[in-house]
């Protein structure tokens, strides 16, 4: 095997969202494998704990304040990158998920919903990678190459219960990178690619209570998503890292427009 095929080394990656779990996990596997890498958080605490990990794995690393919904500030943090490292080659969009208001509990009703919270985990979901999008992508149009990955959701697959603007949300980033990767290709040609992963179930800060119960047992939810996942399992953050890559590399330079589920077969398995 050609590993150099795979290989991200001295590529520049901006990771959105990187002071989280997600982000920080697919920041810390890019610099491992030799990637310069850009994170990008609006938290100072969150940001500045990566950044202090990740300086031990390699001095490649850097990581500024910015607001995913704000075009402005992502501007600021393109035009420093650019003038430390020239050019910006791998944009991940993620920055996302999900949040308490906007998921119903099992009592309520969609009708118990607020607009408030569906609008802030849309606006986040959707318009946090579009905007990230408009503005790395820029320049990835300006060089004529680059890749962009997003984060979609199994909720996208078939319809889940309890998170309706969650699932309106990463169901938008499907289809915003299916357009998104015709019109780079169509106008700025074929260096220029745009994909997304679509995790399935992982266990996380932010799904933690409804999948797992104090006891460390699994709750109702939980049992019901084993029932759909033929590997019987959740998966591992880590077994995100590889799929990211591969979109990332000279590996996949004719796979653009795609949504790859990385779910232990759980979009596959009708449950019988």
């Amino acid at each position: 095997m050609d590993n150099e095929l795979y290989s991200i080394k001295n590529k520049i990656a901006v990771i959105s969202g990187g002071g989280g779990v997600l982000g920080g996990n697919i920041a810390k596997h890019f610099l491992k494998a030799g990637a310069k890498v850009v994170i990008i958080d609006i938290r100072q605490e969150q940001l500045d704990a990566k950044l202090k990990e990740f300086k031990e794995i390699s001095a490649h690393c850097i990581g500024y304040i910015g607001n995913v919904l704000d075009k402005e500030s992502l501007e600021n943090v393109r035009e420093q990158i650019i003038d430390k490292w020239g050019r910006i080659d791998i944009l991940v969009n993620a920055a996302g998920g999900n949040i308490p208001g906007a998921t119903l509990t099992p009592e309520q009703t969609f009708f118990d919903m607020k607009m408030e919270d569906f609008n802030k985990v849309t606006n986040l979901n959707l318009n946090g990678s579009v905007l990230p999008c408009m503005v790395f992508g820029k320049s990835m149009a300006d060089q004529k190459s680059g890749s962009i990955v997003n984060v979609s959701s199994m909720a996208t697959y078939s319809a889940i219960t309890r998170v309706p603007g969650y699932s309106v949300a990463k169901t938008g980033i499907n289809i915003f990178t299916q357009w998104l990767a015709s019109e780079m290709a169509l106008k700025f040609g074929e260096g220029i690619r745009v994909n997304a992963i679509a995790p399935g179930f992982f266990i996380g800060d932010q799904n933690r209570k409804v999948l797992i119960n104090e006891d460390g047992s699994l709750t109702e939810r939980s049992k019901k998503v084993m029932a759909r996942t033929p590997m019987k399992r959740f998966g591992n953050i880590d077994e995100l890292n590889g799929t990211v890559q591969f979109l990332c590399s000279e590996a996949a330079t004719f796979i653009t427009g795609t949504i790859l589920p990385v779910d232990g077969g759980f979009s596959s398995f009708s449950g019988v």
